[in-house]
């Protein structure tokens, strides 16, 4: 099992900015510490990120927000010290549309660990697309948030059915890490 972690959405626009919630800025410093282990022990990290033009049908539903070029749609100052390749995306699907797919087929990539924003919108179609593509999912519970405790919840329960998700926590998982890989 080869795993990388996507870090989807956790961009200034979602945590500090246009489109903040609590939730978002309470899981920083778990994903820190998350993102921690990871670069140490060379699991790799995809920061799958709003990117949007003016045209793009979102902008209907949730107005202006992570515009491209904006600072809106950069990855937060906290996260974006850790090394990682930046997939852009236009839809709430990080595999719609993006170079999603072949960057984790190169690295070998079989099973995906989802964090970030929003649990119930960009997290879940994700683990959609991650579900149709034939890969293994994890969902990191406390390393994923939505704007309401209730949603993020019904979201995770809806991975494990629909989509065989694992869910886990992030202490969980380090510990995993540690027995299965020595790390």
């Amino acid at each position: 099992m080869t795993e990388g972690i996507l870090v989807l959405d956790m961009i200034n626009d979602f945590v500090y900015g246009k489109l903040a919630s609590d939730g978002a800025k309470n899981i920083v410093p778990d994903f820190e510490k998350l993102l921690d282990t990871a670069s140490e022990n060379r699991v790799p990290i995809v920061f799958c990120r709003d990117n949007h033009s003016s045209a793009d049908p979102e902008m209907e539903l949730w107005g202006e927000h992570a515009m491209a070029g904006d600072e809106g749609s950069r990855v937060i100052p906290e996260l974006s010290v850790y090394e990682g390749i930046e997939v852009p995306k236009r839809f709430y699907d990080a595999f719609h549309g993006t170079d999603l797919y072949p960057v984790l087929r190169e690295l070998s990539i079989d099973t995906v660990i989802l964090t970030g924003v929003s649990t119930d919108i960009c997290v879940v179609h994700t683990a959609a697309g991650a579900f149709f593509r034939g890969f293994e999912i994890l969902v990191v519970s406390d390393c994923t948030a939505s704007m309401d405790e209730e949603k993020h919840q019904s979201a995770l329960e809806y991975m494990e059915k629909m989509y065989g998700a694992e869910i886990i926590t992030s202490k969980d998982l380090k510990k995993r890490w540690k027995k299965e890989k020595g790390f």
